[in-house]
């Protein structure tokens, strides 16, 4: 069963010490999906557009894996409003499988509105099989390129919140951790303070605040998977918003968003990592994408 309605959300920009000095509310168009077991899916829909991916080599915690930043045009889509939950993850994996069985519980952290970890990119794609089997509808995990459009709504600043961000808007790591004498990961972003460690995760939407596009938690919280190959840079990188899985050297794969067990840095908009398809941690979930067209199992 599919309900569609228009929801209204508050999001907010903070000055470069953390501050709120706007604060405003937004609408946008949202669909529910019905998994089963009395679990839904929430999906908001993302407005088409062109942005620049990639972080200019001035941006605190700029790598070079970040660059050459580049236009990109992104189609419409829909993509979940918050991280799959544990609750969604076990109604799903109930679902008949369709290339691999899904454990229904495998995360560290076992409340049912907490996101699901400890999930490989092929049991997310399993997952995605499996939703769309269910719904009629085509599921997946979203591009690099889409994730990142997601989570800028449209800024330009290194958070969808501005040119720092804080531990009242996100699950990270807002302390400073020392090594030998000398900080190897920082708590505080720019001008930004240090916050708390909550050392765990936290339920979807705990923060009641949005990005400009309404969704929930892109920064922290769990990192996420994305369907693309990791690349070294973003030369030849699509500009269509499309997967990039040729040419990869690698076995790996693309995160986004950064975590709980994360310093800003790794949780700003432009920020990427990897890890092999295999991997299972408890900072790993992910969150989905439906597209505009007839569910297929060629995946």
């Amino acid at each position: 069963m599919i309900d569609a309605s228009v929801f209204e959300f508050d999001t907010l920009t903070l000055d470069p010490y953390g501050q709120i000095y706007e604060q405003r509310r937004q609408m946008a168009s949202c669909r529910t999906d019905t998994l089963g077991s009395n679990a839904t899916l929430e999906l908001v829909a993302i407005p088409g557009g062109t942005f620049v991916m990639g972080a200019p080599s001035t941006e605190e915690g700029w790598h070079p894996y970040q660059s050459p930043q580049h236009p990109v045009t992104i189609a419409p889509f829909w993509m979940g409003k918050y991280p799959v939950t544990q609750a969604q993850w076990r109604a799903v994996a109930a679902l008949p499988q369709v290339n691999q069985p899904l454990s229904p519980k495998i995360s560290c952290f076992t409340e049912a509105d907490r996101p699901v970890e400890q999930v490989s990119w092929h049991d997310a794609i399993e997952f995605c099989n499996r939703l769309s089997a269910h719904t009629g509808q085509f599921y997946r995990l979203p591009s690099e390129a889409e994730w990142e459009y997601a989570c800028r709504a449209g800024t330009t600043t290194p958070f969808w919140c501005g040119e720092t961000i804080t531990t009242d808007l996100a699950n990270y790591s807002g302390i400073d951790w020392e090594y030998e004498g000398r900080v190897c990961s920082k708590g505080s972003y720019g001008k930004g303070s240090t916050g708390r460690d909550r050392r765990e995760t936290t339920a979807v939407g705990s923060f009641a605040i949005t990005n400009a596009f309404g969704l929930y938690d892109m920064h922290g919280l769990v990192r996420e998977w994305c369907v693309d190959h990791w690349h070294d840079s973003y030369n030849g990188a699509p500009n269509d918003g499309t997967a990039w899985v040729e040419n990869a050297t690698t076995d790996q794969r693309v995160l986004r968003g950064g975590s709980w067990n994360s310093g800003p840095r790794a949780c700003r908009s432009a920020a990427r990592s990897k890890l092999n398809s295999e991997t299972h941690l408890y900072d790993i979930g992910f969150r989905v994408v439906m597209e505009l067209r007839v569910a297929s199992r060629e995946h």
